[in-house]
Parts: structure tokens; sequence; C-alpha cells
């Protein structure tokens, strides 16, 4: 019969199953030299088989983020050409249309100055001086901000293709037509957008570092790198998707139905809202305040 040995170390019980990684057998140990080191690849410590549940247990809620870097990179694409067919004038000096997008920087420094110099203390001050919001807390604020935003951009684009209506068959049909609309309307989503990436991305940094084992620190900061990389990688293939799909998104932006793809991004994002709650009402921490 097989001798079994378990390595005394204390184990947690959730995710059992994984515990069997750290299970020694007669063949993990060299039978000519029983005082050899065990074989690496065939039995893990208990604190690589916890480092690994750690890990596992944060991937839905990292993957719940992916979706607002999808919306942010269709937000970023887009409202550059929404920018080219509105009006950029300010006085005699036209605003270059790529650079409409420094606002959404702009805002999130803003943001940042804000949450740390009045929401924060102000949070304090209404919760009796309690500690600062959860990272949870804020991801999930960053998340309505974000779907926010994209109803804010649609309903901008519905309202510059309006006035395209407005004057006519030969406006609509004309790609170089620029509409009268202002492009300082284009900040407001941008503001919005902003806010939620000052809410989320730095508390996901927060989150995934305190929460990975001390042998995955490094790792965690790379975390938020790969969900802005994935989704706006991503981003390409849903604009792809819809183009393929739908008559949505032709080559003249007077003739598009731009905002049908927003309202689509502000209903999937608020889905993952959904899905997100779920995550973070079954997530314990396991670092949090230590």
């Amino acid at each position: 019969m097989t001798k079994i040995a378990l390595i005394i170390e204390k184990s947690s019980k959730s995710d059992s199953f994984l515990n069997r990684a750290a299970v020694i057998t007669d063949g993990d140990v060299d039978a000519a030299d029983a005082a050899a080191p065990l074989r690496p690849w065939r039995v893990c410590t208990v604190r690589q088989v916890e480092d690994l549940k750690a890990v596992l247990r944060i991937l839905p809620l990292w993957s719940s983020s992916i979706f607002l870097s999808i919306s942010i990179g269709v937000q970023l694409n887009f409202t550059v050409l929404q920018a080219l067919a509105m009006d950029r004038a300010i006085g005699r000096f036209h605003v270059p249309a790529a650079s409409m997008v420094v606002s959404s920087f702009v805002a999130v420094v803003v943001s940042l100055g804000l949450i740390d110099r009045a929401l924060l203390p102000l949070w304090r001050a209404l919760t009796g001086g309690r500690r600062a919001p959860t990272p949870l807390q804020r991801i999930g604020v960053g998340h309505v901000l974000t779907v926010l935003s994209m109803a804010a951009s649609a309903a901008v684009e519905r309202r510059r293709l309006a006035t395209v209506r407005a004057h006519g068959e030969a406006a609509r049909d004309d790609p170089a037509w620029v509409s009268p609309l202002p492009a300082a309307w284009l900040v407001l989503p941008f503001a919005l957008s902003g806010a939620g990436e000052a809410f989320h991305f730095p508390a996901q940094v927060t989150l995934y570092y305190q929460e990975f084992p001390p042998s995955l620190k490094n790792t965690a900061s790379g975390m938020v790198a790969m969900i802005v990389a994935l989704g706006f990688y991503l981003s390409t293939a849903l604009v792809d998707a819809v183009r393929r799909a739908t008559a949505w998104l032709p080559d003249n932006m007077n003739a598009s139905r731009l905002e049908n793809l927003y309202w689509l991004l502000a209903v999937l994002v608020a889905i993952n809202f959904g899905y997100y709650l779920a995550c973070a009402k079954l997530y314990k921490y396991q670092n949090f305040g230590k």
C-alpha cells in the first residue's frame, strides 16, 4: 500500500481540493536517498497552495474590470471622430480633435485631488471618523461612473446627429459636414470617465497589492496594466463585430448610429456591474486592515 504523509502546516478549508497538491506520496521521494529534497514538480508546499488560492479568489474581481477598459477604449477612439464633425472653434483658434482626449486625463488628476482633499474627509466626518472606503467600495463607484459616462456619450452623439438631421439630407450625405454643436460637449462624458478611473484604478492597485501573497506582490502592480491592455484589444474586436453585424458605424460619421453603440456599452457595463457586485459580495478580505 502506498504510504501517504501530510506536510504539517496550517491550510485553509476553502478550495480544499487544491490541498492535495501538498500531499507527499512514495513517488515524491527518491527511494535511493530518503534524505534527498522532495521533487518540486510532484509536490508543493502548503504555502504555495495557499498563494494559488489567494490568486484564484481575486481573479473574478479582476475579470469584472475588463469591460471598464473596453468601454474606455471605444470612447477614446470615437470621441476623436466625433470632434472632427463638431465645432471646435474658440475664437480664431481651432482645437485639434485629438486633444479632446486630454480632458479625460485632466479629469483623472482633478478627481484624484478632490477624492483625497474633499471626499475622503467628508466620508470620515459622516461616518464618525471611521476608516476610508474600502477598495471594493471605490471600485464600485468607478463602475457606476463609467456607466454614466457611456450614457453621456450616447446623449451627446444623439444631439449631434439631431443637428445633422435638422440640416437635411445634404448634411447627412456629406462626410465633411461639420455640426454647429460645440465640441466642448464631449468634455462631459470624459469628465465622468476620468472620475471613474480615479476611483477604480488606484483602488484596484491597492486591492491586488494588499491581497496578493508576499511572493506575488510585484505581480500585483501589473494586474491593472493587463486589464488596460486586454480591454483595449477587445475594444477593437467589439467595434469590428458591431460593424459586421449592424450598419451603425459607416465611414460617414454624419450617417452613423454611434449613439446605439454607446447605449450598448452602457447596458453591458451595467450588467458587468451586477457581476462585480456578486463577486464583491462573495469575496472575503484576507489582509485588509492588517
